[in-house]
């Protein structure tokens, strides 16, 4: 089978944004895209109950999704699109449907009144029972905001890409997501920007205050972890260029932070086989809701 790019379509902004998103990375990829659309089933009165100007909601249905793919068409000539139309419950088969590709692609719609964006229930059900990588775009994402602002400060797709953020857990560092970010920066030429964010152990925090150079020297081991966690990284994407961020604080803050100038932010989450519950971990949870970028959630063991 062909893998593809995945994504799921139905009428809503930040759906058309993910598949535009799926559209451009598909052409990065040299894939074809697929667009997935679920319904869930309804009594057959309702199906063929006419809406405003006459038209069936199961004829809305079917126009809808075919109109988007004409479009997506149009405007990446170079993707083949196919549409799949799936009927059930659309965490499952969405899952499903992104067994069979290499990336699956959501919308993400931006909260009211506050300041980030909601990934809904279906989104997370889906991100925790799926072993692909997952990537959240939100309702207003333009290829523009992934790249940088031209000598005039307008933003424009026709720049060099902003870079790809990654979070590292020096500890456990995971490398199925570490690749992945590597990989992404590579197709878009361009760096990859890792955060690695800490705490100091509650037994220093004493000391520091008559030990400057105690301090110091915990920022520079953490520093040289950091570091060496990326090594054979920057050996085997020698063409990527890498910035080293590791600072203390708060991980899911830092990388809302820099996800502000990245093109893609991309963030783990450990797979469990139990298929009760959501698993995503606080960080990754705080990212999807948080970050402006579209985020890549890679599942690692």
């Amino acid at each position: 089978m062909v893998p593809t790019v995945v994504v799921g379509l139905d009428d809503s902004r930040e759906s058309r944004a993910a598949a535009e998103w799926a559209a451009r990375e598909a052409t990065l990829r040299g894939l074809p895209l697929t667009v997935v659309t679920v319904s869930e089933p309804v009594p057959h009165r309702w199906a063929q109950a006419p809406l405003l100007g006459g038209e069936t909601r199961t004829q809305w249905s079917e126009r809808i999704p075919r109109e988007a793919v004409k479009g997506l068409r149009l405007r990446h000539p170079g993707v083949g699109v196919d549409l799949v139309r799936l009927s059930g419950r659309p965490a499952e088969l969405l899952a499903g449907a992104a067994a069979h590709g290499e990336l699956l692609v959501l919308g993400s719609r931006a909260m009211s009144g506050a300041a980030g964006f909601l990934v809904g229930s279906v989104g997370q059900a889906v991100i925790a029972h799926t072993d692909v990588p997952v990537v959240v775009v939100r309702a207003d994402e333009e290829a523009a905001d992934e790249h940088e602002s031209d000598p005039a400060g307008i933003p424009s797709a026709a720049t060099a890409y902003r870079p790809v953020v990654v979070g590292i857990d020096t500890e456990m560092p995971a490398d199925d997501v570490i690749a992945f970010a590597f990989e992404e920066a590579e197709r878009r030429r361009t760096a990859v920007r890792a955060v690695h964010s800490w705490y100091l152990p509650a037994y220093y925090v004493y000391g520091l205050s008559n030990d400057a150079s105690l301090h110091h020297e915990i920022v520079r081991e953490r520093a040289a972890e950091l570091a060496e966690v990326l090594r054979p990284w920057r050996q085997k994407y020698p063409s990527v260029e890498v910035s080293e961020e590791s600072r203390t604080g708060s991980a899911a803050d830092r990388l809302v932070d820099a996800a502000r100038n990245a093109s893609l932010v991309v963030v783990g989450r450990r797979a469990r086989h139990n298929p009760v519950g959501l698993h995503i971990g606080s960080v990754t949870h705080a990212v999807l809701h948080h970050a402006t970028a579209p985020v890549a959630v890679v599942a690692h063991e």
